[in-house]
């Protein structure tokens, strides 16, 4: 067998993780009514069962992707691959919300071990430039692709179990995982590794948790000590953290990096696609069952149109950029997804089904054409031994834009649906949450009950407006940024040809 059949069919190998990780990202989405309706979480509890998965993920990337460097990228791959399936086995019987918010954290552990090993593994399975731009498309098309067909999956499970099988689906994938992984992907680590920094860890965590809680809740309470204490508590540990890494002999990361604007541009770029796609999808999922009025499997079905433009435009990604500067493609990218979240602005209460799924095909392709470029771009920066600190970069980059989205859009949306039930004189219990309200109009008479829904839908559909026209802000800020951040990075050349047995070149 060639070595460039090998380096296919270990890709093949590592979509796996990467496709179940951004399946489970979005796969709780359906779920959420029945998730209030059994565990009955406060508005609060709600959010972070949905937060906590990404925030451990956006913690942990980057000392996972050094400690893979250390240990050996398909070592620690397969460890994420039996914590995350045991992980998932706790999380299905979850008595409670609490319980459920703790075991979603420790997917988080699980899943950052997973993330920068499979970049890492391409970054040393793919030295060519083009094979390796073409590899990631792969790559990044499996995780956008997952992200829509998540909903999906999660639909046509809840139609039939209950909420917990969401997350044993995962179970037969880490246990295929387990046994191809030995037998088709090389191992790698950096010869000469280092100390592993311990307390950099504690920094990394103590910089990014705390700042999206204090985020959290300011946009969700308003302003108030606590939350800006944890604001500055992350600022500190954040700065003390690049302190850190500029001093130590073995860092978990070079922040030299940084001072690449193309490389700065790329890591922007990725992080705020991914919190407009992400935050986004916290919307467009309950818009689609408690407004429109969608089973579970129907609101799925939903995301088949977005799941194929998504993996079009990853496949797009490399040939665009051997004909236009990789800084206009970005530039397209974020100007196509702008305007689909402008078309997610304009629905109402009635439901516009065309409408909704146009705005998703637009946003999921052009947000994928920027996360496929910038990935390349991140990735190609890595020397081959360093290569899992920065596939942790990359993967902290798109972890934190999710959780950030989440939190900032949907304290946007929240903020305004409060506003809105408030001023309507709507009980207290019907204030946290879409679901909520619906739950407590169950419970009571008509009129009332009529009159708090369609109320509660109301404020819920102003909520999302307002969050897509911030998400659509952003991309179009960073649009007009990107060309000039990036216009050092030339067009792209093509995949090399690899020699074949005789020593001839073919193309594979």
């Amino acid at each position: 067998m060639s070595a460039g059949r090998k380096q296919w069919i270990g890709l093949a190998v590592l979509v796996l993780p990467v496709l179940l990780i951004s399946v489970d990202l979005h796969v709780l989405s359906y779920a959420l009514p029945f998730i209030s309706a059994d565990l009955a979480p406060s508005g609060s509890q709600l959010l972070w069962i949905i937060d906590i998965y990404p925030f451990m993920l956006a913690g942990l990337l980057l000392p996972m992707g050094a400690l893979g460097d250390r240990v050996g990228r398909r070592r620690l791959l397969m460890a994420g691959a039996a914590a995350f399936g045991a992980a998932s086995a706790v999380a299905a019987f979850s008595p409670s919300a609490d319980l459920l918010i703790a075991t979603r954290a420790l997917l988080g552990v699980g899943g950052a071990t997973l993330m920068p090993s499979t970049l890492s593994l391409i970054r040393n399975m793919f030295h060519d430039d083009g094979r390796r731009r073409i590899a990631i498309s792969i790559w990044t098309g499996a995780f956008a692709g997952g992200a829509m067909l998540g909903p999906l999956m999660g639909g046509a499970l809840l139609e039939h179990f209950w909420w917990g099988s969401v997350f044993l689906a995962n179970l037969p994938v880490m246990a295929l995982l387990l046994v191809l992984a030995p037998l088709l992907l090389p191992e790698s680590r950096d010869p000469r590794p280092g100390r592993f920094d311990l307390f950099g860890v504690a920094l990394s965590l103590g910089a990014i948790l705390p700042t999206i809680y204090g985020i959290q809740h300011i946009a969700q309470d308003g302003l108030s000590g606590p939350p800006v204490l944890a604001i500055v508590a992350g600022l500190v540990s954040g700065a003390a953290f690049v302190r850190r890494q500029r001093a130590t002999a073995d860092p978990m990361l070079d922040v030299r990096l940084f001072g690449s604007r193309a490389f700065t541009a790329a890591v922007t770029a990725n992080t705020l696609g991914v919190f407009a796609m992400v935050g986004s999808s916290l919307f467009t999922t309950q818009y689609l069952q408690m407004v429109m009025g969608a089973r579970p499997l129907i609101a799925g079905l939903y995301a088949l149109p977005s799941a194929g433009t998504a993996m079009l435009a990853a496949g797009l990604a490399p040939i665009l950029v051997r004909r236009i500067r990789p800084g206009l493609v970005v530039c397209a990218g974020l100007l196509i997804g702008a305007s689909g979240f402008a078309l997610l602005s304009q629905l109402e209460v009635t439901g516009r089904s065309g409408l909704l799924i146009a705005g998703i095909m637009l946003m999921a392709g052009g947000v994928t054409l920027v996360l496929t470029v910038s990935a390349d771009l991140i990735i190609a920066t890595a020397p081959p031994e360093r290569a899992g600190s920065v596939a942790g970069l990359s993967q902290v980059a798109t972890e934190f834009g999710g959780a950030l989205g989440i939190s900032l859009l949907g304290s946007i949306g929240t903020a305004v649906y409060r506003e809105h039930l408030s001023d309507a004189g709507a009980p207290a219990a019907a204030r946290d949450t879409l679901g909520g309200a619906l739950e407590t109009a169950r419970q009571l008479t008509e009129p009332d009950a009529t009159a708090l829904a369609a109320a509660a839908r109301e404020a819920f559909t102003q909520g999302q407006h307002y969050a897509m026209i911030a998400a659509a802000a952003v991309l179009c800020l960073m649009a007009l940024l990107a060309p000039v951040l990036l216009r050092s990075v030339r067009r792209a050349s093509r995949p090399q040809p690899e020699p074949d047995q005789s020593g001839r070149h073919a193309m594979r």
